[in-house]
């Protein structure tokens, strides 16, 4: 069942598919594509390029690019140079780069027009500043062609992959192309089916672990075609899935919310080739499920990963018996416990408790964070922080989270980041910020205030938040309060504040 044969070195794959099917498109975005043999030279090139400007085995490259083309032939040819990509968001702040530039250790980044105010911050600091490879004008292929590229361990560090942790500080997750592999390995090939046959459509943002699981790894080990939107539009989805070439959809909740009410309002009930839609990043809703399948017509699965376990731990199959709302049963190869938080005990079978797993998907480390590491990896498992019940026949749903994230979309937000950002404003004596209900979002962060003396409009600290913050993470709403309830030991108490904003709603 576990595909073994798409495990294998980025360079041996797209050498696989530039001898089997050299003219046929890998990739392609609005402005270009680019086929399986073009891509295997492109990527040697820009590999070689690398290693003349000085490129170790080891050492990190940023990937600060917008959802194209060029992204998947940068990070590629980093993997096939023997370095580390670190995907960087195209919106994020100076702070945001600054920090996954210099935690990561990046000396080379590639950037494009989107990041040049923030480039431009960041040379007026005054600080090191990394060497830009510009991607406006193309990317750049000159090197000499008798430098070997090295062989590639597929068994090293292959992304730093930054999520939010409750400590505030985005944590760098190390991943390598032999954990994200499997995943394809025993989950998208053989659950979804995903294969040489496919056109992938993936409005997914690049530098989540999701959409590089399946949106650049999946397509590269499979031999897929997939076609890369810059950014979801349902409009704009709903468009090139009714031109009846795409047979395969992955997004997360949100995407599918808005798709469907945007199809029902132009009255569209046919997808054209749709054959599977995929659902990941946070939980689908049942009720959505099921509207989504009775317009379309289209299975949507869904499952549940996370960054560090190289994205999917759990995933419905299709065909078969499913329960709406639950993320489905663990992935081939990957061991799953539900425990009890406080003693590590294994829960009976119906009851809540905290969901550990276990695999060949786990990750390496947190960069640079050992204690971290040790917490979250004990005795081979890893404490995901998300609580979970199992049913007689072994559905997963998830229940709660025993982390403090808030999932906005899919997007994973640190509270205690956005409070770090609100107490620069001089204004701000306190904060507190907590995840509340949405209807399409599933959650957004709300921040409660206590202010230094007199408060300052709602308009000015959100301004304030955007100039630090990169756009999901900004606060949807402001409210005032004279105290934030903290344990004795000084924790934010923040299920009172979420039930205070319910109460206020």
């Amino acid at each position: 069942m576990i595909r073994l044969d798409l495990i294998a070195p980025v360079g041996t794959l797209l050498q696989r598919h530039a001898t089997a099917t050299p003219g046929k498109v890998a990739y392609m975005d609005d402005e270009r594509s680019i086929t399986w043999v073009a891509l295997e030279a492109e990527t040697a090139a820009l590999a070689r390029h690398l290693l003349a400007g000085g490129l170790q085995p080891g050492q990190s490259v940023g990937v600060w690019l917008a959802n194209s083309v060029d992204w998947m032939v940068a990070a590629l040819a980093i993997l096939r140079a023997g370095g580390v990509a670190v995907p960087i968001t195209i919106e994020a702040t100076l702070p945001e780069a600054e920090y996954r530039i210099s935690d990561s250790g990046a000396r080379i980044v590639f950037v494009d027009a989107a990041a040049r105010p923030v480039v431009a911050q960041m040379a007026a600091t005054g600080r090191s500043l990394p060497h830009w490879i510009w991607c406006d004008g193309g990317l750049p292929m000159p090197a000499p062609s008798d430098i070997a590229l090295p062989a590639e361990d597929i068994h090293a560090p292959a992304f730093i992959v930054y999520t939010s942790g409750t400590t505030g500080k985005p944590k760098g997750v190390v991943l390598t192309a032999h954990s994200m592999l499997w995943v394809n390995a025993a989950c998208w090939a053989p659950i979804a089916g995903l294969s040489a046959d496919d056109v992938v459509l993936s409005p997914l943002p690049l530098f989540h672990s999701y959409a590089i699981n399946i949106s650049v790894l999946g397509v590269l080990a499979t031999g897929a075609t997939e076609r890369i939107m810059p950014k979801f539009s349902p409009g704009r989805a709903l468009d090139l899935l009714q031109k009846g070439e795409v047979t395969l959809l992955p997004g997360v909740p949100t995407m599918f919310h808005y798709l469907l009410l945007t199809a029902r309002e132009k009255a569209i009930t046919s997808l054209g080739r749709l054959r599977l839609c995929i659902s990941a990043g946070a939980i689908l809703p049942a009720a959505l499920n099921r509207d989504f399948e009775a317009q379309f017509g289209v299975e949507l699965l869904d499952g549940y990963g996370i960054t560090e376990t190289s994205t999917m731990v759990t995933m419905n199959w299709p065909g078969r018996n499913r329960v709406m709302g639950s993320c489905g049963l663990p992935v081939p190869g990957v061991a799953v416990r539900i425990v009890d938080p406080e003693t590590g005990q294994d829960r009976p079978r119906g009851e809540e408790g905290e969901l550990i797993c276990s695999g060949p998907n786990v990750m390496r480390e947190y960069l640079n964070k050992p204690e971290d590491t040790a917490k979250a990896v004990r005795n081979g498992w890893y404490h995901t922080g998300d609580l979970a019940r199992s049913d007689e026949n072994g559905f997963l749903t998830i229940t709660g989270r025993l982390k403090e994230l808030v999932i906005r979309g899919g997007q994973n937000i640190s509270p205690a980041e956005i409070e770090e950002a609100i107490l620069q404003h001089p204004a701000v004596r306190d904060v507190a910020v907590v995840g509340v209900p949405h209807e399409t979002l599933g959650e957004v962060p709300v921040a409660y205030v206590v202010w230094v003396a007199d408060s300052v409009a709602f308009e000015v600290l959100i301004e304030h938040c955007r100039s630090v913050l990169a756009p999901y993470k900004v606060p949807a709403d402001l409210r005032s309060t004279d105290i934030i309830p903290r344990t004795g030991s000084g924790k934010t108490i923040r299920f009172k504040l979420r039930e205070l904003y319910v109460s206020q709603s």
